[in-house]
């Protein structure tokens, strides 16, 4: 007579086999995350002073100070080759939540595909087309010709790549757009130094301790529509 017991137990056994198998035979196997770069960091400690920024084409870093205590860094992106960015000492004339540019957008067919992804106010659109303005988030303008800081796509940390316009971080950018103000200065440098070395996580005591606390900003994620997606690079 069959012990009651045994069908149970072969099935626990037939079980424990199937775990034992190579994994690849139950399981799709899963490539790891990619590294993504830090795009900043922000410790504004509040205290006396008036925020300043000092951006580096060559590293295509900005630094950013309070009363002369580092609080922070980005990257950012600047003017690429032909639409370079000049080096000088500014001060934010206009600050907008979002600004559309009277230079640049992108123009669509009539299903809304973009047809022209780097387009211009003057540019001729066939009929049906549509043209749009790039939208730029947190706008603070630096000159009477169009130029400023506002929020972008930086594809590859450390290259120009915008239209002359300083791009910083996304997730970054509403935190200086909160503590900025009309009149802040922003000095442009150009060191010469591309990729230089990041500079020191700062802290709230004005000193640099190396294990300072600090918000970080991780890279920038693109889950837009491809609309979505040429209005941030656009500008």
């Amino acid at each position: 007579m069959v012990s009651p017991q045994r069908p149970f137990a072969m099935r626990r056994y037939l079980l424990l086999a199937l775990l034992c198998l190579p994994s690849c035979t139950l399981f799709h196997s899963v490539p790891p995350p990619k590294a993504t770069h830090v795009m900043y960091e922000w410790d504004d400690d509040k205290g006396p002073g008036d925020i300043s920024v000092e951006i580096d084409l060559s590293s295509q870093i900005a630094t950013y100070k309070r009363g002369g205590r580092t609080i922070g860094w980005s990257f950012v992106s600047t003017g690429k080759e032909g639409h370079s960015t000049t080096p000088g000492n500014y001060k934010v004339t206009e600050m907008m939540e979002v600004k559309l540019s009277n230079r640049y957008g992108w123009i669509t067919d009539p299903a809304g595909k973009v047809s022209n992804g780097d387009a211009q106010p003057t540019t001729p659109v066939p009929e049906g087309h549509t043209y749009h303005p790039a939208p730029m988030s947190n706008w603070m303008r630096l000159t009477s010709y169009g130029v400023g800081m506002h929020a972008g796509e930086i594809p590859r940390p450390g290259e120009a790549e915008s239209h002359g316009c300083i791009r910083l971080p996304r997730d970054f950018v509403p935190k200086l757009y909160e503590v900025a103000k009309v009149g802040m200065p922003v000095k442009i440098i150009k060191t010469g130094v591309p990729k230089a070395e990041l500079p020191p996580r700062p802290s709230a005591s004005g000193a640099l301790p190396e294990h300072a606390p600090s918000h970080r900003g991780s890279d920038q994620r693109n889950q837009a529509s491809t609309v979505e997606r040429q209005a941030r690079q656009v500008s």
